[in-house]
């Protein structure tokens, strides 16, 4: 590793530090803990803590607040990490991506890492969703990524370990079986560690320019060594590589899980959820049906073998990502229990697979969709529809789903509507326009969804936007044949989504029917409840948890609330206005007696003011 890198790490460590290492309680139950991203390595987002129940949850307070302070406006920063609480500490990353070791009690900081050395930025290193936590023996490591980087971090005292790779710190960009030279590599979401393994995911952007590939790989968590790799893009010989059409895994980028991945630790199975192959709206000089793009993968997580794989959009053209984390879930379903991975995706589809052997819990239907006039594009003449559940978003954008919320409003909207290719889900992209709904932000995202085993309930937070994309005929000297004009989101007059609201809802899903049990609108616009408009919802970014003490909270909304949902009904039992918005997903534990839940109000998106508080709540 240059020279350089080792130059920018750097440990900040408090002053009572050396004085607050210890736990701030002696034993704490895992159940009640949270050890993951996802609350737990399957993702479910649910925790036995059952302190906080549907009868007391109005009594909730603020009980701390932890400032990160590094919070930037320009350009602003967010925060959309879930913290991990593991055995009397909670680990979180910054608005700049730093590690904070706090006390969970009383937010209280332990210690700090800092990957830029202690070296003032003007520029935000990007967002950070988590870190992960390992253990062999006395060997307690943190690892957290910036950008192209994997640090181990000694979990007590906050130190980079010397052992792993070059003095603490892993170049991703290395062993990638790919010519990295002036490509960018970028992890945001946390790494999965199984046994004495941590493994990444990441990868590139969206092209049309050179992008790298996503390629997951294991690493030795003691020594950084490479244990093996995944390629998303399969070479020549290995399963799928027919699906690329002449040179083009080559060159084709993206393909990369930034949102996370899964484990079963009892199976040994990695669950991994790939994005689409770059350029992203143009695939002429990628004909076929691109595997690993957009496909749930099991892999061997100790050899990286792949066991199967179901591909979720054959060929992608509209950016259709797998947006969250593939959730491990136990349903009720049929008279048994079946262990299940869900996979939730932009166009509000909810796929559900057997964990084993990846076949459908309902049946998915291969439906023709419209041929593509680009030159040279060759769309696949199917894709996949999931039977059950119903979809959790609107699909498509036709003339009567322009927003209604005043004659401007529509006027607006409609005018950009009558610009545009514009219908049925999967529409082909024109170079002129078109507009795709779901758009990039969802349907649901990367907050992902959460289950509540004893209720058999899966419940998934979907948004509707929509996104508008252009294309421009790209240059000799750019060797593409499309470039990007626009993506931005399609807005009205006043800044609102261009569809007819609702803009938001939570929906509960039975896990043995199939059904939705309940479906609330989440958040709403005060300035549009005073012009007497009905309940509109928000756009949302982050995601919901259950707790046993049947509630889900939620945040994430543009108004700036916090929520606590009935399990059962999905009414609101309890609301917080919080100082910005809490753009993440909470996470909840049991410490020193009592049952905290936490949520990074960080704001910093959609005009917002950046934050860089860490907010806990209890019931006093």
């Amino acid at each position: 590793m240059p020279s350089s890198i080792h130059r920018r790490l750097f440990l900040q460590t408090s002053a009572a530090a050396a004085g607050s290492l210890l736990p701030s309680f002696a034993a704490a139950d895992p159940a009640r803990e949270w050890r993951h991203y996802g609350g737990d390595a399957g993702a479910t987002r649910y925790s036995a803590a059952d302190q906080i129940t549907r009868s007391n949850v109005k009594k909730l307070k603020v009980a701390w607040t932890h400032r990160t302070g590094d919070a930037m406006e320009r350009p602003a920063t967010a925060i959309e990490c879930t913290p991990i609480v593991v055995d009397g500490t909670m680990y979180l990353t910054t608005a700049q991506v730093k590690v904070h070791a706090v006390d969970p009690v009383n937010g209280q900081r332990k210690w700090a890492f800092d990957p830029m050395g202690g070296r003032p930025s003007r520029r935000s290193p990007g967002v950070n969703r988590g870190v992960a936590y390992w253990q062999q023996g006395n060997d307690k490591r943190i690892f957290a990524t910036s950008q192209d980087m994997l640090y181990a971090i000694d979990a007590v005292t906050g130190e980079l370990d010397q052992k792993f790779a070059a003095k603490g710190a892993l170049d991703l960009k290395l062993d990638f079986d790919h010519d990295m030279t002036g490509l960018s590599f970028r992890h945001t979401s946390p790494v999965v560690v199984f046994e004495d393994l941590v493994i990444t995911g990441g990868g590139g952007g969206e092209g049309p320019y050179p992008e790298a590939p996503g390629h997951i790989r294991a690493w030795d968590a003691r020594t950084g060594r490479r244990r093996w790799i995944f390629h998303t893009v399969p070479k020549p010989g290995e399963f799928g590589h027919d699906t690329w059409d002449g040179d083009s895994w080559k060159y084709t980028g993206g393909t990369n899980c930034w949102a996370g991945m899964s484990v079963d630790l009892k199976r040994g199975i990695l669950y991994a959820g790939i994005g689409s192959p770059s350029f992203d709206f143009y695939g002429g000089n990628r004909k076929g049906n691109n595997l690993f793009g957009n496909s749930v993968v099991a892999l061997d997580a100790r050899t990286g073998k792949r066991l199967w794989h179901f591909q979720i959009v054959h060929h992608d053209v509209w950016d259709y990502d797998m947006p969250a984390q593939p959730a491990l879930m136990r349903f009720r379903h049929g008279g048994r229990d079946v262990d299940v991975v869900v996979q939730i995706t932009k166009q509000g589809f909810v796929f559900i697979f057997d964990r084993e052997t990846g076949k459908p819990l309902w049946p998915v239907e291969e439906r023709p969709i419209p041929e593509s006039k680009l030159d040279g594009e060759l769309l696949s003449k199917t894709q996949p529809f999931p039977t059950k559940p119903a979809p959790v978003s609107h699909q498509g954008f036709f003339e009567s789903d322009i927003t209604n919320i005043s004659p401007d409003a529509h006027a607006h909207v409609r005018a950009i509507w009558e610009k545009a290719a514009a219908g049925k889900l999967y529409t082909p992209i024109a170079k002129d326009g078109v507009l795709i709904h779901p758009g990039f932000r969802g349907g649901p995202l990367w907050g992902g969804c959460c289950f509540d085993p004893k209720r058999n309930l899966l419940i998934v937070p979907s948004g509707e936007w929509t996104n508008r994309i252009i294309l421009r005929d790209g240059t000799p000297e750019e060797k593409f044949r499309y470039g990007l004009v626009d993506r931005q989101p399609v807005l009205d007059n006043e800044g609102y989504p261009a569809i007819k609201p609702p803009w938001s809802h939570l929906t509960a899903i039975d896990g043995n029917s199939g059904d939705f049990k309940w479906r609330v609108v989440m958040g709403e616009f005060p300035e549009l409840k005073a012009r007497g408009i009905p309940r509109t919802g928000t756009p949302f970014h982050g995601g919901a948890i259950c707790t046993a003490g049947g509630l889900v909270f939620m945040a994430g909304t543009f108004d700036k609330r916090m929520r606590a949902y009935d399990t059962d009904s999905g009414e609101v039992r309890w609301e917080h206005q919080l100082p910005e918005a809490g753009f993440a997903t909470p996470c909840t534990y049991e410490a020193g007696g009592k049952q905290f839940v936490v949520i990074a109000a960080g704001g910093g998106k959609d005009k917002s003011k950046s934050s860089d508080e860490y907010i806990a709540f209890s019931l006093g």
